[in-house]
This record gives structure tokens, C-alpha cells and sequence, in this order.
């Protein structure tokens, strides 16, 4: 059974991986992938009641996360179709471009770790198309935006998706990895800006000729800092939420998201339907993309059945015995997330090891979450904050390769020294 498991899962897998040439979306492949190995795995366990208890616990650890991500989303939909975003990038002003660079990587840092990595991608490089005019330093901007997106995500609980699997999982707390993995995610920004910076320096910022203005003000100052503060603070309190309710993140969300639907109710009530349409939440919960959603479903659910057959728990066995140090393991899985997607890799390292052999907040998680968080930088197709680069932006793939995977890959491999030093010092 475990040979037919491991080999759908492959075969799914490399579905998922080659979805572009195959031209059949991830998730098609991952719910399938999920309905063929649950129906071999019950078929052939014969114990229905034991996979009937196996499949509620896999759907239960699967469903925290997936509404965690729903509601998340739709908040960040909600903050960006009131132009809230525009409180921060409006501020962003300079006329040397690597004074900008360094401006953009710590903005983007920061507010990945407060939004997520995608999302802020996606409102940074729509901030360049209004400051920059050339597409070289688009393009060279949104290498470097891409990097700064994935380090500020790794350190917080809600800034990049395996982390918050993490952390919803009880593998990472709050503070802990904020804590231990802060400086090393600082340090995988900042030794790439410092070489950008050096390339970039004494170049001026050339900007639009006519930048293009809104079409139309469809939000009034008011509304966008209310919805800017409301979003930003439902996102940031979870963490707090869950400290003090010890509820999951999930409720803590949710709570934000009625508070948001309310505030806004409120705020538009006596505007014609046409006019608030377009700001309601509502509105906004058809925007979500739904088939990331969907595909966290299937390739969690596929995972679950390697777990529950044991088949991980063997891997993690050979990984042991063949590779021996822990820091070589994490970061192999690290630099592989760079290829394949870092959801399942996370999803299958998590079923891997256990807790009580490997507590929350130990050496294994946190450096996983630095690791698999940032390792996607260094190939454009590695991370979701790449994958919207490349769309938005027309990065090519060896473009991207030739010129800002060295950049992450030094950056990565400076954050993982760090980390494994901070570590021994805290630790001995």
C-alpha cells in the first residue's frame, strides 16, 4: 500500500510542478491527487472506521487553516479596493535609486510580515509602475521586492502561508518566532540590498511622464485610513486573540472580518447601490482567489494520507540516518521549495516529525520556517510572490536566474548562518 501511495502522490506532485507545460491548473491535479490516495488508503486499509477518524482529523487540521486564509484574504481585499494601501505607498519619495531600493525592501519587509508575502507583492509592484518609467528597474525592483516579500513573511506567524500552517499546526508561537527568526530573515534582505545598492548607486529615478491617476476618487480619505487601521488591526490581533482566548487563529480572524463587514455597512449605508457595490465585503468575497484556496485543500488532505500511513514518518527516518545534522535537512528542504511548491514540502515536514519528539518552537520549526520561507527567492517560480511578479511584471524565468537568484541565494545562505549561530548562543 505504501509504494502505491508514494507513487500517486509523485505523480500528482509532478502534475502540480509541470502545471504550466501541462496546462492543467495545480488544483485539478491536487484534488485528484487527494481523492486517489484517500480511496486507495481506505480501500486497502479495511478498517473503515480508523480511516473514517483519520480523514475528520486531517479535515479539521485542514479546515483551521483554509478559513484562516479566507478570511485573511478577503480582509486584504477589502483594505486594497478601498485604496487603503495608498497610506503607505503615498509616502514613498526619492530621486536616487538605490536610496528607493533600500525604501522599497524594508517597506515590503514590513508589511509582508503584517499582510502576506503575496499580497504585498502585489501592492509594491503596483507602487513601481507609478514611480518607475524604465522596465529594467522595474524588473530589477521586483527581483528584489519578491526576496524582501518572502524574508518579512517568514518571521511572522501570518506573513507567509507555511508559517501559518506552523503556527496554527502548535509547531511555532507567536513570539518565538518573531524572536528567532527576525534576524535571519533581516539578514536574507539586507545582503542582497547591500550588493544592489552598490550596482545601483549614483543612478537616478527615472519616473513616468504621465503617470496615470485613478480613474475616478472612489473612496474619501476617511474611508480608506478607517479600512486601513480596521484590516491592519484585524490581522495583527489575531496573534494577540489567540494568546489570550486560546482559541485557534481561525476564530480570531473571523472575529475581525465580522467587525470589518460591520464598520463598513455602517460607513456606505447611505450611498446608492451602485456606488458601494464595488466596497462591500461581499463584493470582495468573490475576488478572493478561491482556487488557492481549493488547492490548499487538496495537497493537505494528500499529505495527511502519507502521514497517516506512516510513510513520512519512514522518510524522516532515512533523512536521519543518511544526512544525520538537522540544519542540512531543513535547509535541503529549503533550497528544494525553490522548485516545488513550499506548501507541500512544509505540509510533508510537518507530518514527518512529531511534536512530542520535537516540541514547538524547537531548532526543527523555526528553522523551517526561515528556510522554506525564504528558499522560494531563489527561482522565480518558487514562491507566490514570484509567481505574481512574474505575471504583473513579465519577469522571465533566466532572466530572474541571471540576475536575482544569486542575490537570494547568498541572502538565504547568510540568514541560515545566522540563525544557526544565534541559536548556539542561545541555546548552549
Amino acid at each position: 500500500m505504501a509504494a502505491l501511495l508514494v507513487l500517486i502522490f509523485l505523480v500528482a506532485y509532478t502534475a502540480i510542478v509541470l502545471e504550466h507545460p501541462l496546462k492543467v491548473n495545480k488544483t485539478a491535479s491536487a484534488l485528484l491527487g487527494a481523492g486517489m490516495l484517500w480511496t486507495v488508503y481506505a480501500l486497502m486499509t479495511g478498517d473503515h472506521h480508523l480511516v473514517a477518524e483519520n480523514l475528520t482529523e486531517s479535515l479539521s487540521a485542514t479546515a483551521q487553516i483554509v478559513f484562516f486564509l479566507m478570511g485573511a484574504m478577503t480582509i486584504v481585499e477589502v483594505v486594497d479596493v478601498h485604496d487603503g494601501f495608498d497610506v503607505i505607498t503615498s509616502r514613498i519619495r526619492t530621486r536616487r535609486l538605490d536610496a528607493l531600493m533600500w525604501l522599497v525592501g524594508f517597506v515590503t519587509f514590513f508589511l509582508s510580515a503584517m499582510l502576506d508575502n503575496l499580497t504585498t507583492t502585489i501592492v509594491m509592484l503596483s507602487l513601481m509602475k507609478k514611480l518607475l518609467d524604465r522596465q529594467d528597474d522595474r524588473l530589477f525592483f521586483a527581483g528584489i521586492i519578491v526576496i524582501a516579500a518572502n524574508a518579512g513573511g517568514a518571521w511572522s506567524p501570518i506573513g507567509d502561508v507555511t508559517t501559518t500552517m506552523l503556527w496554527i499546526g502548535g509547531q511555532i508561537t507567536t513570539v518565538a518566532i518573531m524572536k528567532g527568526v527576525f534576524l535571519p530573515s533581516l539578514a536574507n534582505l539586507v545582503v542582497p540590498l547591500c550588493v544592489t545598492a552598490w550596482i545601483l548607486k549614483g543612478k537616478e529615478v527615472v519616473a513616468p511622464t504621465a503617470c496615470e491617476r485613478r480613474k475616478g476618487t472612489r473612496t474619501t480619505p476617511f474611508e480608506r485610513n478607517l479600512m486601513f487601521c480596521l484590516g491592519l488591526g484585524a490581522l495583527v490581533a489575531v496573534p494577540v486573540f489567540k494568546a489570550v482566548t486560546h482559541l485557534p487563529p481561525f476564530m480570531g480572524i473571523l472575529f475581525g472580518l465580522g467587525i470589518i463587514w460591520l464598520v463598513g455597512e455602517v460607513v456606505h449605508r447611505n450611498k446608492e447601490d451602485d456606488a458601494k457595490q464595488h466596497l462591500t465585503l461581499v463584493h470582495a468575497l468573490t475576488h478572493i482567489d478561491m482556487s488557492s484556496i481549493i488547492f490548499f485543500i487538496g495537497i493537505l488532505l494528500s499529505v495527511a494520507t502519507l502521514e497517516h500511513s506512516h510513510v513520512l514518518a519512514a522518510l524522516a527516518g532515512w533523512l536521519d540516518a543518511a544526512v544525520g545534522r538537522q540544519s542540512i535537512i531543513v535547509m535541503i528542504i529549503g533550497l528544494a521549495s525553490a522548485i516545488v511548491d513550499n506548501v507541500p514540502l512544509v505540509a510533508a515536514s510537518m507530518g514527518m516529525y512529531d511534536l512530542p519528539k520535537f516540541p514547538a518552537d524547537s531548532f526543527l520549526w523555526e528553522f523551517m520556517a526561515y528556510c522554506a520561507g525564504t528558499g522560494g527567492s531563489i527561482l522565480i517560480i518558487g514562491s507566490a510572490a514570484g509567481v505574481a511578479a512574474m505575471g504583473i511584471e513579465r519577469v522571465h524565468f533566466f532572466w530572474y536566474v541571471k540576475r536575482i537568484s544569486g542575490l537570494a541565494l547568498i541572502g538565504y545562505f547568510a540568514g541560515a548562518a545566522i540563525y544557526i549561530v544565534q541559536y548556539a548562543l542561545l541555546h548552549s
